[in-house]
């Protein structure tokens, strides 16, 4: 019986709604028999009635439809009538969209995941959990969580929800305050895992909060810590104690912190990378944002699996400290070091020139443009896409709608060329 009343909750006091169900009922009504009297009134009087009344019960339809979708509009007080229509079309047209699995962390993901995310809602973010710096290392030592800051990040780029909602995760408490240094996205979220013990289900209720076309998904919920061995057999622990070190990588791995339990991958990251038309790598910090990920076995070998498309998106810069002096060829062996040859298919560079004033600003920083070797990828067996796909304002990062562009048309012409 409870269950029978609920079909009717739209019909209790103080919806709003019932007084224009009836008036679209009613106009229903008349415009029917003002139809149906038309066509058996033999009198022309009494058919100009009768069409009167086709006009009228039109009318009142009309009249009571737009009145219930206001009534509707007006219980989302953070939306404009506009801004909600607009959503609704964009999420079923774009829940047609291709399956897309992005894998990384950090602002390369998320700047990515921005641009995706206008052509499809079919996305889903697999994001490192390996961070141990700034806000989410504070966090995640204080509180014994995983570390929220790349997934915060990915959950802001593919954002639905105003802008000024985004702008809230992003915000960043001043420095004269005791929260100096977090993002209140960072806060939300642990204090969502506090309260439900469950941190994917933290990231969940965030996604709803935020309205995101996708999902996010931490590569493993174990609690990990990332280890670095450098070429002269030195080790470092902590993603962000690597790059300080100024040395050359030879291998990342990831160490469970949890003695008692080994690293296992999140189940619904490996269906969806099973399920994928394209993959994505990148871009992003190689060893600190990507590997995280493809150093789960069972990740890699997913990717490795799948039938796909798989690219990798080399980075614009070298990172001090992770890839100094590395071209772009160098980016794609230390990635197959460390998972499998059939990793990708696809390598995209970008080939744009910086401005030299942001130039001398990264040179400053011991950062420098990637140098593009592209015959020596294409010996390695991998199909290379050159182009500008340069953002350069106040920094040097890939422009979110180009590379989007370029990567949907990659799968259009792959699945064009199958059918053919």
């Amino acid at each position: 019986m409870v269950n029978f009343l609920k079909k009717f909750r739209w019909l209790y006091p103080g919806i709003r709604i019932k007084r224009w169900i009836f008036l679209t009922v009613l106009g229903i009504g008349i415009l029917v028999l003002g139809a149906v009297r038309f066509f058996n009134d033999n009198n022309l009087f009494l058919k100009s009635l009768d069409l009167a009344g086709v006009f009228l019960g039109g009318g009142l339809i009309i009249a009571g439809v737009r009145s219930m979708i206001s009534s509707f509009l007006s219980l989302f007080p953070y939306f404009s009538s506009e801004e909600l229509l607009d959503i609704v079309y964009k999420k079923r047209f774009l829940k047609r969209g291709p399956k897309i699995v992005a894998i990384g962390g950090g602002h390369g993901l998320s700047t990515l995941l921005s641009g995706l995310k206008e052509y499809t809602a079919n996305i889903i973010a697999i994001v490192t959990v390996a961070d141990s710096g700034g806000s989410s290392g504070r966090l995640r030592q204080e509180f014994d969580i995983l570390p929220p800051g790349d997934i915060r990040n990915c959950l802001v780029s593919l954002a639905d929800s105003p802008s000024l909602m985004g702008e809230l995760f992003q915000y960043r408490f001043k420095e004269d305050s005791e929260l100096k240094g977090h993002n209140f996205g960072n806060l939300f979220i642990t204090a969502m895992t506090q309260l439900t013990g469950d941190f994917k289900r933290a990231i969940e209720e965030s996604s709803r909060v935020l309205a995101i076309r996708g999902r996010v998904l931490p590569s493993t919920l174990n609690k990990v810590s990332l280890i670095a061995e450098y070429e002269d057999g030195s080790l470092t622990e902590g993603e962000a104690e690597i790059p300080k070190k100024k040395r050359r990588i030879k291998k990342v791995y990831l160490k469970s912190l949890d003695a008692q339990r080994g690293i296992t991958p999140t189940l619904e990251a490996i269906e969806a990378i099973k399920s994928a038309q394209v993959i994505v790598i990148g871009p992003g910090s190689l060893y600190t944002s990507i590997l995280p990920n493809l150093v789960i076995k069972e990740i890699a070998q997913a990717v490795v699996e799948s039938p796909g498309l798989k690219i990798y998106v080399c980075n614009v810069m070298s990172q001090p400290g992770e890839t100094d002096g590395f071209t772009a060829s160098e980016h794609i062996k230390a990635l197959l070091e460390h998972t499998h040859p059939r990793i990708l298919n696809y390598c995209i560079l970008n080939t744009k020139h910086p401005p030299p004033d942001l130039l001398k600003k990264y040179a400053q920083e011991g950062a420098y443009p990637v140098r593009v070797d592209t015959p020596v990828i294409e010996k390695m067996g991998y199909q290379v896409i050159e182009g500008d796909f340069l953002h350069a304002t106040d920094f040097i990062r890939h422009d979110p709608t180009k590379l989007a562009k370029v990567i949907i048309e990659l799968l259009r012409k792959e699945s064009l060329g199958k059918i053919i």
